[in-house]
């Protein structure tokens, strides 16, 4: 039963975060409003059904009033005329139609109330109504600001992490630039030193001894040529030597 209870908390959570992504809050209010715009027109569409009602029992007890003044006239021209028992059944008509009359004005008056309270409800909710719309709009203003605060943060996320790549690489790079830089400095230096001199002649017996020969023959042809060069006594006697 432990683990089910677990599974069961699980699968709720689960399913409270996919309907948090898949509600959007502005949709949400606009849908309130519509029900509470509804609900206004119900109230305003009462009010004129009452206001109606009000006006045809105010037109019946208007015909009313004028029947009894008209059977006043009835009852005084048959008393008039000699006729007692007309102008008796003409008082009787008048009777009863001033208890419609004052039935007639008893509605009319709770009407009215009605009417008052009804009309006070609609102005009540029309102004709960219109703040709701002005909340509602500064709400949905807040979410498509947040929103798009969301994406360009998310956008400059992947830049900073896409700008740390790229500043690495370069980083790198300029690691690598100075290491080429000292080696080139120490090679100039150790150049500059005479450190890197070529030796590479130096311990070679064949290179010396053909040197030699060479410094020889050289020898040997500038001797000539200075011998060319004496007047012939010279040569002479540069021979009998």
């Amino acid at each position: 039963m432990g683990m089910l209870s677990r599974m069961s908390t699980v699968v709720k959570s689960k399913m409270n975060r996919m309907l948090d992504r898949a509600e959007d809050p502005r949709e949400t209010l606009d849908y309130a409003y519509t029900k509470q715009m509804e609900m206004l027109r119900n109230v305003k569409r009462g009010v004129v059904e009452m206001v109606t009602t009000k006006r045809r029992l105010e037109l019946q007890a208007s015909k009313v009033r004028e029947g009894i003044s008209t059977l006043d006239k009835q009852a005084a021209q048959a008393l008039s005329a000699g006729r007692e028992d007309l102008a008796r059944m003409a008082l009787q008509r008048k009777q009863t139609s001033i208890i419609e009359l004052e039935g007639l004005e008893e509605q009319v008056s709770g009407l009215e109330l009605e009417q008052q309270k009804l009309t006070l409800a609609e102005q009540r909710l029309q102004a709960k109504v219109a703040a709701f719309r002005t909340k509602k709009e500064i709400t949905k203003a807040q979410y498509n600001a947040a929103q798009a605060q969301v994406r360009i943060g998310s956008a400059l996320s992947g830049l900073s992490e896409e700008m740390g790549d790229v500043s690495l690489a370069i980083e790198r790079a300029e690691t690598k630039t100075e290491n080429m830089r000292a080696k080139a400095g120490a090679i100039d230096e150790l150049a500059e030193a005479g450190v890197l001199e070529d030796f590479s002649g130096r311990d070679d017996p064949v290179g010396r001894e053909l040197a030699q020969i060479t410094s020889s023959q050289n020898v040997e042809d500038e001797l000539a040529a200075l011998r060319r060069s004496l007047p012939s006594g010279d040569k002479k006697a540069e021979g009998g030597r």
